[in-house]
C-alpha cells in the first residue's frame, strides 16, 4: 500500500524534473508573448481561462495594458520567479543566436536590448549569479570560465 522510502525519492526526483521542465517551457512561452507584444508584432488575444496561478508580465518588461487586480498574497514572489525564468530562457535564445559561449556581460548587452533590467550596482555580477546557479546539473547552461557560458547541448543532457 505504501510507497518505500527508495520509491518515494524516485517518484519525488521525477516530478520535480517534470516541474522544471515546465517551468522553463512556462518561462519560454511566456517570453515569446511578452516580447512579441512589446514589438507589436502579436495581435491582441481574448484572455483565456488560467489556472491557479494569476498570469503576471515580468517586472522588467513592463505591465500590460489593462484594470488593474489587487496584490494577492504571493504575488511578488512569483512575478519574480516568472522573471528570473524569462531572463534565464532569454539568455539562452541568446546564446544559441550567438552559436558561442558568451561572457555575463556580453550576455547582460543582449538582454538589455531586449528590454530586462538587472538592478543593483553590478549588473553583470547580478546576472552571473544567476546564470551560475542554473549552469548545474540539469540545468540548461553550462559554465565554461569565469562568468563565460554556453547552452546545454541535447546530447549532453543526463536525462
Amino acid at each position: 500500500m505504501f510507497l518505500s522510502e527508495i520509491e518515494a525519492e524516485a517518484a519525488l526526483r521525477d516530478l520535480r524534473r517534470r516541474r522544471d521542465e515546465l517551468d522553463r517551457a512556462i518561462a519560454e512561452h511566456q517570453l515569446y508573448l511578452e516580447l512579441g507584444r512589446r514589438l507589436g508584432r502579436a495581435a491582441p488575444m481574448p484572455e483565456a481561462p488560467s489556472g491557479p496561478e494569476p498570469e503576471t508580465p515580468p517586472a522588467a518588461l513592463g505591465p500590460l495594458p489593462g484594470p488593474a487586480e489587487p496584490a494577492r498574497a504571493g504575488e511578488d514572489l512569483v512575478a519574480a520567479r516568472r522573471h528570473g525564468r524569462a531572463l534565464v530562457a532569454a539568455a539562452v535564445n541568446l546564446l544559441h543566436e550567438a552559436g558561442r559561449p558568451l561572457h555575463a556581460g556580453e550576455i547582460l548587452q543582449g538582454l538589455t536590448a531586449l528590454g530586462f533590467e538587472l538592478p543593483g550596482h553590478d549588473p553583470v555580477a547580478a546576472l552571473n549569479t544567476r546564470l551560475w546557479k542554473r549552469s548545474g546539473p540539469g540545468g540548461p547552461l553550462k559554465r565554461l570560465g569565469e562568468a563565460v557560458y554556453a547552452p546545454v547541448e541535447e546530447d549532453e543532457d543526463p536525462d
